[in-house]
């Protein structure tokens, strides 16, 4: 688990610090003109996550296939080509899940998105497209990709709202500003002392 995650910091810190750096500074810049009278610290770092996310989404789908795949139209085959409990099953089955679990809570949050069909519908545009385009560009169409993509998009939605049932109901000092940035603030320390650790 830890090699997987230095892997994963060695392949994407040049994209995410150059992204961070690109961002800050255009935020900066917008604050100093006075187009935003309120910074909220928990809502930029979101938005920020969510920028980065898309460069890494980006980087991981126009990246080489394994070898071994292929073009596939038929559902479940590429899933049911490996073995349970293989690397290679964790591998295509949950991590085509996780890589759009976020996708689909960031899209709830921002296109405010509150029925199933919705998220559904989404999810599966976005992962056609992806899919499409890899095609295009050396690597295979899966549908089993697709498949699990939605049902991770599926996944980020019904976490948006239960923590949005569960947040209707905390006392009102946990729902303010101020208490979020202070939990946002904590995770990210507990984030980098995290990397810091195991690099």
């Amino acid at each position: 688990m830890r090699k997987a995650i230095v892997d994963i910091i060695d392949m994407f810190w040049p994209t995410i610090v150059i992204v961070i750096c690109i961002l800050t500074i255009m935020r900066l810049a917008m604050l100093f003109k006075g187009e935003r009278k309120k910074f909220v610290f928990h809502e930029e770092i979101f938005n920020l996550l969510f920028v980065i996310y898309l460069m890494v989404l980006f980087r991981l789908v126009t990246s080489q296939d394994l070898p071994g795949g292929g073009t596939n139209f038929t559902p479940f085959h590429e899933i049911l080509r490996y073995d349970y409990g293989t690397n290679g099953f964790y591998k295509q089955v949950f991590g085509n899940i996780l890589l759009f679990i976020p996708l689909g809570y960031f899209l709830t949050k921002y296109c405010r998105i509150k029925r199933f069909g919705g998220i559904f519908l989404t999810s599966l545009l976005s992962s056609l497209s992806i899919e499409v385009v890899q095609h295009f560009i050396g690597r295979s169409f899966d549908i089993d990709d697709v498949i699990l993509n939605v049902v991770g998009g599926v996944v980020g939605f019904l976490i948006y709202i239960a923590l949005d049932a569960i947040a209707d109901h905390l006392p009102k000092f946990m729902r303010r500003d101020w208490f979020y940035d202070l939990l946002t603030a904590l995770l990210l320390i507990a984030g980098i002392l995290f990397l810091i650790k195991i690099m």
